[in-house]
């Protein structure tokens, strides 16, 4: 019995909301010339969600694919192979683009489990310049996270590594930064 596949032609009418699904990672380049994709994971843990089929996001649109196949390499590297994308000139077309899955296959947190993610509405307290204000955002991005908070009128976006994390006061919503010479600079001179 053949399976009908999720071609992004089936689907055009139909419209997925970003915040029904997580992102998991990125598709960075195709891989030889039957449509393989090499994809970038930033999401711990997939290799232990099973899943048929991804979403990929395609002019803001959430566009589903059956995968045909998965295969994990190092820590965040995989090679996948979707249905209907079977040419070169296919997987091209899905190349710098976001991977997602739907929040139903999302694992749930264990209780009192902490992750950067959560520090959205702490305080950013730089050593520099003092209270920089509440963070309003945490956006992933590939191989790092991004905080965004309101200063001096100013949107102002940092990195969240360990370079720049000098310590997180949980209980207090506080969340301590030392911020590269100049980082503020760029946002209040604009």
């Amino acid at each position: 019995m053949a399976r009908q596949t999720a071609s992004p032609l089936l689907f055009n009418s139909f419209y997925m909301k970003a915040e029904d699904h997580f992102r998991i990672g990125t598709v960075l380049k195709t891989k030889g010339l039957k449509g393989e994709l090499q994809i970038y994971v930033d999401f711990d843990g997939i290799e232990d969600i099973k899943f048929n089929a991804v979403f990929i996001d395609i002019a803001g649109k959430m566009i589903p694919y059956f995968v045909s196949s998965i295969k994990y390499l190092q820590k965040n590297n995989a090679y996948l192979n979707l249905e209907d994308v079977d040419t070169i000139e296919k997987a091209a077309v899905l190349a710098k683009r976001d991977i997602y899955l739907p929040n139903k296959l999302k694992p749930k947190k264990k209780k009192g489990e902490f992750t950067l993610n959560d520090i959205e509405g702490f305080i950013a307290i730089d050593e520099t310049h003092g209270e920089l204000g509440e963070i309003i955002a945490v956006q992933e991005y590939p191989q790092q996270l991004i905080a965004t908070v309101q200063y001096k009128n100013k949107e102002v976006l940092f990195p969240l590594n360990i370079e720049i994390i000098k310590g997180i006061d949980v209980e207090g919503r506080e969340i301590y930064i030392d911020l590269p010479e100049g980082l503020l600079d760029i946002y209040l001179e604009g």
